[in-house]
């Protein structure tokens, strides 16, 4: 299955304070913005993520064994209605970047639990280098220090 495997954490672990509401939109800027992906956003992130499968492996594959080569559409949903419930039960998050009409998504961030909180991103191969792989490199670490109840947070897996 394409699932990602996140860590696990244990529910008497305060992970998140039980009044906590999570960001559902987030300005980046430049006419991007991050939101929590949800199953419909299947038709855009299918081919965002297996166009930028090999180097989305190379970060996540070992970890995560993902994304598959063999990973379908329907998978693929599935993936996206799994981390849009965790989201609502505030298990882990997984905000898509998206350009301001939402045509494209051009990444992800993940933000799961661990000791505190495990937080990584990317952007499709298009974006690898490029001044929004920039803007979301710096933008990350500065919003889960405003906006989230994290003590020291981890960045990258």
């Amino acid at each position: 299955m394409a699932a990602h495997l996140r860590v696990t954490h244990n529910p008497a672990m305060s992970w998140l304070p039980s009044d906590f509401a999570h960001p559902t939109r987030v300005e980046l800027g430049a006419g991007h913005h991050l939101r929590p992906i949800q199953e419909s956003d299947v038709d855009l992130d299918y081919p965002a993520v297996m166009g930028s499968r090999e180097r989305l492996w190379s970060i996540f594959g070992e970890k995560w064994n993902w994304p598959p080569t063999t990973m379908t559409y329907e998978e693929d949903r599935a993936d996206l209605a799994r981390h849009a419930r965790e989201a609502e039960a505030h298990e882990s998050f997984n905000y898509a970047l998206f350009d301001n009409a939402e045509t494209a998504l051009l990444g992800c961030v993940y933000i799961d639990p661990a000791e505190d909180a495990l937080i990584s991103w990317w952007v499709v191969d298009e974006y690898a280098g490029t001044d929004l792989e920039r803007a979301l490199d710096a933008f990350v670490p500065e919003w889960i220090a405003r906006d989230w109840p994290f003590a020291s947070p981890q960045f990258g897996l």
